[in-house]
């Protein structure tokens, strides 16, 4: 799930709240899971040469995944497709790697949701570290808060509703839609700011994919870029990978989480 906060103030912002159920621990990891079941065998001599192979692999199939975060999920099936042929792999459908992860996921995401409507984990428990908190403060200070994302928007609404967030947005929420080129987060975005009628040069942006980054200082907004650890929620060490790609996508500060909203907002609004 991702979200912007909007309000027209001077040079403010575009934002995302943390993609919980669908995301962390779980889409970036299936995604590579489904391209390294394609790679051939590997021969070694021993198994720190296998462990060392697997380890470069996924770094590699990672950080191609963060560096599609914000497009449509094609694209990153294609981009693993290309790496399997590359390690002498066979060609293989990006559609239908698509198939098989969108399969893994969603069955991982219903895993979260039963879950939490048996009460068996806290709502919190998928949510970005300090989240609730910032949007509390965010929404108290005037900011209509706004959710942006690439999953289609009923299951959005779903989720954003199950994680008990849906107060903070109300019908300000946007996904993507069965138009396959409409569903970029580039034309969400468009579609976004058209409907809201905000200027660029009002957006305040959370989030943790370079392509939302990116096309916030395309459009003038303030862009806050959020490393987080998605293996241990909230334990304050901001991703490597995530800090690079979020920085060369020109954020203007970066943070692992959530955990200082006060001080984050004093930054990026004033007092």
């Amino acid at each position: 799930m991702a979200g912007l906060f909007l309000k027209h103030i001077p040079k403010a912002s575009a934002g995302r709240v943390p993609r919980v159920l669908n995301q962390p621990g779980g889409a970036g990891e299936s995604k590579g899971d489904v391209a390294r079941a394609g790679l051939p065998p590997f021969a070694a001599e021993s198994g720190a040469e296998v462990e060392a192979f697997a380890t470069q692999i996924h770094a590699q199939l990672l950080d191609d995944i963060l560096s599609l975060n914000g497009k449509s999920s094609i694209y990153q099936m294609e981009r693993c497709a290309q790496r399997v042929l590359e390690h002498g792999g066979p060609k293989l459908e990006p559609q239908r790697l698509l198939e098989q992860y969108l399969e893994t996921l969603a069955q991982l995401v219903e895993q979260r949701k039963e879950r939490i409507r048996r009460g068996e984990a806290a709502p919190d428990e998928f949510v970005v570290h300090g989240a609730r908190n910032l949007l509390e403060r965010l929404r108290a200070r005037g900011l209509v808060l706004v959710v942006l994302s690439g999953t289609a928007e009923p299951q959005v609404r779903e989720e954003t509703r199950l994680l008990g967030l849906a107060q903070f947005f109300g019908s300000h929420i946007y996904g993507s839609t069965a138009d396959l080129l409409g569903s970029s987060k580039e034309a969400v975005l468009g579609r976004l700011m058209r409907r809201e009628r905000v200027a660029g040069g009002h957006l305040l942006s959370f989030g943790d994919g370079p392509v939302e980054i990116r096309l916030t200082k395309q459009a003038g907004g303030l862009a806050v870029g959020v490393a987080s650890d998605e293996d241990r929620n909230g334990s304050g060490i901001m991703h490597p990978q995530k800090t690079a790609q979020l920085r060369e996508a020109g954020a203007d500060c970066l943070i692992p989480d959530y955990r200082e909203a006060d001080r984050l907002i004093q930054a990026v609004l004033g007092s």
